[in-house]
């Protein structure tokens, strides 16, 4: 292995909410309601959990992740919310207004996770064009992360004055457009929402990279990703991946340490053995510089969230690994990324 990962304290620790709350059971015409989800995430939160996840797709039945997660958003106060965005068969503005009314309501914990539609089931729900190519899709995802940063700096962060005595609400010298030309997109802009409350509210992006389209996958990911997962069975998979993607960042002018690479492990608990199990695994990979940190996906999450709350967050508090509180209150605070500049005011102070 090369050099090991720099140490940093507390290792981010994520998990997925993926599936019925209540774990699938049957008869339950209520499974899908906001409060079986909002129990999850309160238990994540108990566990200082740095965000959540919740999985979506057109193809399968299920509530909207995003409105989910927008509608748990006020009863919770600290945790991330991150959803699956699919980018495909829709369009960047309605993703970037969405994403950031999701960081207003959150008070700066959300993080957006893209996603792509490839079947041609799923292009048949909306009528518009025949399902993309692997490739193709990816780099339509890429700028839609592209453009939704634009968008949300196209409102600058003082550009609200609300005078009352004046009536003016915006001060429009601080209102741009965003002027956007792509491969797949033309985007004016500028947004209808003001910048949300962590500047850009972090990508998240699957880069494991091993299926269709898979090396297009890690450069969006190289290029987008403020946290970048990686399923991995083993830690030299892990460390590799996270090599690769750091290089590819570095080349394309980002520094490295800017992209978080969360190891994506499944786990399945059953009692305390296997949560102290879990947590000597997560410190063993850490120490070998397997990853920055570790995205979780219990096989029952009503089942596995409770053990991995009480059985292993402890554990690896006792070990001086995981945060006893969240110290922050943005998700970009959590995880130790810098709030980024509107690129409009710092273009103005550099001309001055």
């Amino acid at each position: 292995m090369a050099s090991p990962a720099p140490q940093r304290r507390p290792i981010p620790l994520a998990v997925a909410l993926d599936g019925p709350p209540d774990g699938g059971r049957p008869a339950a015409p209520e499974r899908f309601d906001a409060a079986g989800y909002l129990r999850l995430v309160r238990l994540a939160e108990r566990g200082t959990l740095d965000f959540v996840t919740l999985g979506d797709a057109f193809g399968r039945p299920g509530p909207d992740a995003l409105a989910v997660l927008s509608r748990v958003a006020p009863a919770t106060s600290r945790i991330g919310l991150v959803p699956t965005v699919t980018t495909t068969h829709t369009e960047p503005f309605h993703v970037a207004t969405s994403i950031a009314t999701l960081d207003w309501v959150s008070s700066g914990r959300a993080g957006w996770r893209p996603d792509v539609s490839l079947t041609a089931a799923e292009a048949a729900l909306f009528g518009r064009r025949p399902a993309p190519a692997p490739d193709a899709a990816w780099r339509e995802a890429g700028e839609v992360a592209e453009v939704a940063a634009l968008l949300w700096d196209s409102w600058e962060d003082d550009a609200e004055i609300r005078d009352r005595a004046s009536g003016r609400f915006i001060d429009r010298d601080r209102l741009h457009y965003t002027d956007y030309a792509g491969e797949f997109f033309s985007v004016r802009g500028p947004s209808i929402v003001p910048r949300p409350p962590q500047g850009r509210p972090p990508v998240v992006l699957d880069a494991t990279g091993t299926g269709p389209g898979g090396a297009t996958v890690r450069q969006v990911a190289a290029a987008h990703a403020d946290v970048a997962l990686v399923r991995a069975e083993d830690p030299a998979t892990a460390f590799a991946a996270r090599d690769d993607l750091r290089a590819r960042a570095r080349a394309l002018g980002r520094d490295p340490d800017r992209l978080l690479v969360l190891a994506s492990l499944a786990i399945e608990l059953y009692a305390s053995g296997d949560a102290v199990a879990l947590a000597d695994r997560i410190g063993d990979w850490y120490a070998d510089g397997a990853a920055d940190g570790f995205h979780l996906r219990p096989a029952d999450p009503a089942r596995d969230l409770g053990l991995l709350v009480d059985g292993t967050v402890p554990v690896l508090q006792h070990r001086c690994l995981l945060r006893r509180f969240y110290p922050g209150a943005t998700l970009r605070e959590h995880l130790g990324l810098p709030r980024p500049a509107n690129r409009h005011a710092r273009a103005r102070e550099v001309s001055r």
